[in-house]
């Protein structure tokens, strides 16, 4: 059938398929569908349990664009519309997965980028904002609308797609950080069934027959398939009659000279690294600080999240006091971030304490909107001819 395959806006957005009911082995299922005529048209939407879908008669106009317009309008939106005061939320919530945000200067959600979520749904998330959100746009530097943008997660670099605004390519550019949802497997062919037992079948209650099939559709159906359509936001966590101790986070590793502290963070092609700068005598903060830099890193790694590694530099490292005079900073306890191969650096400012939540938010920030960034000073990356610094 052509309808959603190519003559419409929508192509591409749902499953569509048909049944012929004058056969033997799909009169029980046209039977329990409720089909009476021909041709008959059912829109088969997710419900709100896997396996026990929501079907809907089509009663409009029988041209292929009013077909189309229907399932759109009844496609489930899994797409969030986002402002400037909630899109740094939105950004932090589960900050090491992948999401797509879209720049558009329309205020509803196309068809489009609704179907392009139910294609990830469960591998990117999905938001839209409006051009008119202005501190959003400074932020992801947009110039043009529509732009989609993509957010791989962890440390890596934001993706801006430039290609045609239709599923396919979109899908292949968000396919980078992951796999679209596969289409169901098809049904293994079934044992033809006797006349008695498909009469009985065929006098069955609809409603029974429809909680049992969720795979079949009847003639001509159209279906937008989502796969499991059950939240993956929420793990289902069982209670344990006793408390289980949280495991202890191992310490971070320690550069305890020069040569390593250069090569694991100073570079001129390294990427972001945290540092806890130790200082030479004694710290209350130095314990808390090491602590919560250890839990988070054991946070993001049980998660199988990618993140920039974090280090402890001791006093004993002439590299620690040559960074202190480099960075200005204090003769106390000090956590600075680090990008060597893009020329900034970001210092914690430690004056809400170095508890775990506190050095989480100045890490999420940083890697979120880029706040309390610096410019790197001269003679902190050592140059040479053959690494030459890359300030994009």
């Amino acid at each position: 059938m052509s309808i959603l395959s190519g003559s419409t806006p929508h192509a591409g957005f749902a499953k569509v398929a048909a049944v012929n009911c004058d056969e033997d082995s799909n009169k029980a299922f046209c039977g329990s569908m409720g089909v009476q005529g021909f041709p008959t048209l059912k829109i088969v939407r997710p419900g709100k349990k896997p396996g026990k879908p929501t079907v809907e008669d089509y009663q409009g106009e029988r041209s292929a664009k009013a077909i189309a317009d229907a399932v759109a309008d009844r496609m489930p939106n899994h797409v969030v519309r986002l402002r400037d005061d909630k899109l740094e939320g939105w950004l932090r919530e589960r900050n090491e997965s992948a999401k797509a945000l879209l720049f558009t200067n329309k205020g509803t959600t196309s068809s489009l980028i609704k179907s392009l979520a139910i294609e990830f749904l469960g591998g990117i998330s999905f938001a839209q904002i409006r051009d008119k959100e202005a501190e959003a746009v400074k932020i992801f530097g947009i110039t043009e609308f529509p732009t989609l943008v993509l957010l791989p997660g962890g440390d890596e670099d934001s993706l801006i797609y430039s290609g045609e605004l239709k599923k396919d390519p979109i899908v292949a550019f968000l396919s980078q950080v992951a796999a679209p949802n596969p289409d169901p497997p098809a049904p293994a062919p079934k044992k033809p069934k006797t006349e008695k037992k498909a009469t009985k079948e065929a006098k069955e209650s609809p409603k029974k027959q429809q909680e049992s099939t969720s795979t079949e559709t009847a003639e001509p159906e159209i279906t937008i398939e989502l796969g499991n359509d059950e939240s993956t936001d929420t793990p289902t966590v069982e209670k344990s009659p006793t408390p289980i101790p949280k495991p202890q986070a191992p310490p971070i590793p320690t550069l305890d000279i020069p040569a390593t502290l250069k090569a694991s963070c100073l570079l001129p092609k390294s990427k972001t690294c945290i540092l806890a700068i130790l200082p030479p005598a004694d710290d209350p903060n130095t314990p808390t600080a090491l602590t919560s830099l250890a839990e988070i890193s054991q946070k993001h790694e049980l998660r199988k999240a990618h993140l920039f590694p974090f280090y402890a530099t001791p006093a004993s490292n002439d590299e620690n006091a040559r960074l202190r005079k480099a960075l200005a900073l204090d003769a106390g306890l000090e956590l600075v971030a680090v990008n060597a191969r893009r020329g900034w650096w970001s210092r914690f400012d430690g004056k809400a304490g170095f508890g775990g939540q506190e050095v989480e938010d100045w890490i999420d920030a940083i890697r979120l909107d880029g706040r309390g960034k610096e410019k790197l000073p001269e003679g902190v990356v050592e140059e040479d001819e053959q690494d030459v610094h890359d300030e994009l």
